[in-house]
């Protein structure tokens, strides 16, 4: 598997460019330091004290070159790194924050975590928008998991995709109640043009950074 843009060209770009001015102030300083040098009035030498913090100023902007430099390949190490690991989740089970859930081998499932205790209405849309299962009943607060079978409300058994669910709970009061949802599928890909890397599960893409949780895969 041949995996590119694994690098991160914008930081090195921003880097380049501070690098860039800050070594073009640090050659000016130089020039005019040696300049001074050279056509002081030997009658009226360079006062040592002035020309001490001229250096001590000239130390510091080598220095700051050194600590930017050091930066940059901190950065570009970060990046490649978090790129690298990103790979890592391919084949893997992960569970991510999000609505969407690929419906495979008649199985598509969704964590949710309701605040209270609700009735809860659940509808699941197909990638065209359309509401192909409903289905409403009552929860207890805490978590869990729904799973749904592939068959919409007539029993018609739905194709292999992207699926979207949607979950609006009233507690007894009728008052709305919160509730998160989860996704959870096996990652087939990574898609690194972004600020950060994105799981391809299937048609759904999840951010790395919503990640909750990483298993191995069961052999089918």
């Amino acid at each position: 598997m041949t995996v590119s843009g694994v690098g991160s060209s914008s930081a090195s770009s921003a880097s380049a460019v501070d690098h860039a001015s800050i070594a073009s102030n640090f050659d000016t300083f130089l020039q005019l330091l040696t300049t001074q040098l050279k056509n002081q009035n030997p009658l009226d030498p360079l006062d040592t004290n002035q020309f001490t913090q001229q250096l001590v100023e000239f130390s510091g902007v080598e220095q700051q070159l050194k600590t930017n430099d050091f930066l940059a390949s901190l950065v570009t190490a970060n990046a490649n790194t978090i790129n690298s690991n990103a790979v890592g989740y391919i084949g893997k089970t992960v569970t991510a924050s999000g609505t969407r859930s690929e419906l495979v081998n008649g199985k598509a499932q969704w964590q949710f975590n309701v605040k209270d205790a609700a009735t809860v209405t659940v509808n699941i849309k197909d990638a065209n928008g359309n509401t192909v299962y409903s289905e409403k009943g009552t929860m207890q607060a805490g978590t869990g998991t729904f799973t749904w079978d592939g068959l919409d409300n007539q029993g018609n058994v739905k194709p292999p995709g992207t699926y979207t669910i949607s979950m609006q709970a009233v507690d007894p009061e009728g008052k709305s109640v919160n509730v998160s949802t989860e996704t959870t599928g096996i990652v087939t890909g990574v898609d690194f043009t972004g600020s950060e890397p994105v799981l391809l599960v299937g048609n759904a893409r999840l951010n790395i950074s919503g990640v909750t949780s990483v298993k191995q895969t069961p052999a089918s």
